[in-house]
């Protein structure tokens, strides 16, 4: 039954349409998987009960010829989409064993197109982290690990346990959502395909909010193929999503084998920073030599204020997150912690509920809409946000189909290694995907090599607006190139 489990989404639909196997076989074999990887932390909450009972409606509908596009596709949930009658608290202590009474609509869209879930993934406490280490139930493990060495490594963040699930093996694709690289640098961290859809290409209702004018929802899967097919059901207009975009959501299978003969692809000069990894350059420039290989044409661009774009996201997004975080307070849902009055209730229930990192970001953010630092902090962040978008929109002006980036500015490191006495120090690995949320465009990330350690490497391709179809082509360029890359069985 294992190798049900090494199929690609692609592979295992085409197997599934000409019934070599059962929905029912393709589940048991994941929820197998998923048993026997406990030891990665990636699932916070199996249901193989669900799952089964998805798969046999699945089989029902194959044979009777009614096969819908994810028809029996085991899939895992990130734990930040709200599913009806199953617990879901964005990982943290505050949400306690909340069960949702309604469903997202993305995971409602993947569900109408037939696929399966396997279980709720693992994530830092609210989407705030990029190693996965901040969750309520404790740091996922990646299923790579250095040549020679035993150290557990992080798995990216936010979408840890999305990421770690996909490359151990233990869903055929997942839901994710990227804030400031949430999506995108996991992706590359595990080698596996993360894209970050243009902002209002996917709903945002039902998915916990951290900051609503970043977040975005997205696929992380094994291969540029399957992680289009995926992005297919996921997209779409959604009118209970005021910034949901009505636009047509196109075929991006399609895409895929499309000629990038003729495109430009912009290499932003800001993007080599001093110190950045002499691989991770390395990996750029081979990135750059396949994409030219295959007829593209390479342009040097400049986008002038990259070097504010961390600190400006990090005044934007935590502001965003004090406000949309002031909800939990302890009376209406999650956990409450009694007090002598109203006041101390919420001061004791926030207290205990969020973890140090969530807590950080709510003061940050409270702090810099405080009435004497509003206009000095948050105002500002917002005027350079808007000459960032101004940068891109210049170049995509002079006839950039995209532009090609570093994902991360190193590999995976380990559990603990990072941000302890220093929080800016994990702050510094969004440093080439937050422009992308601040711009509000699309970017995916693609699997490009290995570091000397044999850890994954990946690059960026960031697009024009409601133009994911060309990252697909060239992200094909780039994975054919490179080849696909799986970690060896520790766990």
């Amino acid at each position: 039954m294992t190798d049900l489990t090494s199929l690609t989404l692609a592979g295992a639909r085409e197997r599934l349409r000409k019934k070599d196997i059962t929905a029912l076989e393709l589940a048991d074999a994941h929820i197998a998987a998923v048993e026997g990887a406990r030891a990665l932390n990636a699932y916070v909450l199996e249901t193989p009960d669900q799952a089964r009972e998805m798969a046999k409606a699945s089989d029902a509908k194959l044979a009777a010829g009614e096969g819908r596009p994810l028809e029996g596709i085991p899939l895992g949930i990130k734990d930040l989409f709200a599913t009806k009658g199953v617990r879901t608290t964005a990982c943290s202590k505050i949400l306690g064993d909340f069960v949702p009474t309604y469903e997202s609509t993305i995971t409602a869209q993947l569900w109408r197109d037939g696929a399966v879930m396997l279980g709720k993934l693992n994530n830092d406490e609210f989407a705030m982290g990029s190693s996965n280490e901040t969750s309520h139930f404790g740091p996922v493990s990646s299923p790579w690990r250095r040549k020679g060495a035993n150290t557990p490594l992080v798995p990216g963040g936010s979408s840890g346990g999305s990421a770690s699930a996909v490359a151990a093996h233990l869903c055929l694709g997942a839901t994710a959502t990227d804030t400031g690289g949430s999506i995108r640098q996991p992706a590359a961290f595990t080698g596996t395909v993360g894209i970050k859809p243009t902002y209002g290409r996917c709903s945002r209702w039902g998915v916990v909010a951290f900051a609503s004018s970043l977040d975005q929802a997205g696929p992380i899967a094994r291969d540029v193929r399957d992680a289009a097919i995926l992005m297919r059901a996921m997209s779409g207009y959604d009118p209970k999503d005021s910034t949901s975009a009505d636009v047509p959501v196109p075929d991006f299978e399609a895409a895929l084998g499309q000629s990038v003969k003729g495109m430009k692809i912009g290499i932003p000069k800001e993007y080599r920073l001093d110190g950045i990894a002499p691989e991770i350059d390395t990996l750029w420039q081979q990135g750059a030599a396949w994409l030219k290989a295959a007829g593209a044409e390479l342009v040097e661009v400049s986008l002038p204020h990259t070097k504010y774009a961390l600190p400006a996201y990090y005044i934007v997004a935590p502001a965003e997150a004090s406000s949309n975080l002031a909800r939990y307070d302890g009376v209406r849902y999650g956990l409450r912690i009694p007090g002598g009055d109203v006041s101390d209730m919420y001061q004791r229930t926030r207290a205990d509920g969020f973890g140090a990192e969530v807590r950080r970001r709510v003061m940050i953010g409270t702090y810099v809409l405080s009435a004497g630092y509003y206009d000095a902090y948050y105002l500002q962040a917002q005027k350079v946000r808007t000459l960032i978008k101004r940068d891109f929109e210049r170049c995509f002006a002079q006839g950039i189909n995209a532009i090609l980036t570093p994902a991360t500015p190193s590999a995976a490191f380990g559990i603990g290694e990072k941000g302890g006495a220093d929080p800016i120090e994990m702050y510094l690995n969004d440093v080439f995907t937050v422009t992308v949320n601040m711009a509000g465009l699309p970017g995916i990330a693609v699997p490009a090599g290995l570091s000397a350690e044999g850890l994954p490497l990946g690059l960026q391709l960031i697009g024009r607006p409601f133009d994911e179809e060309t990252l697909f082509s060239l992200g094909a360029v780039i994975e054919d190139a490179a080849g696909h890359f799986t970690p060896e069985k520790w766990w």
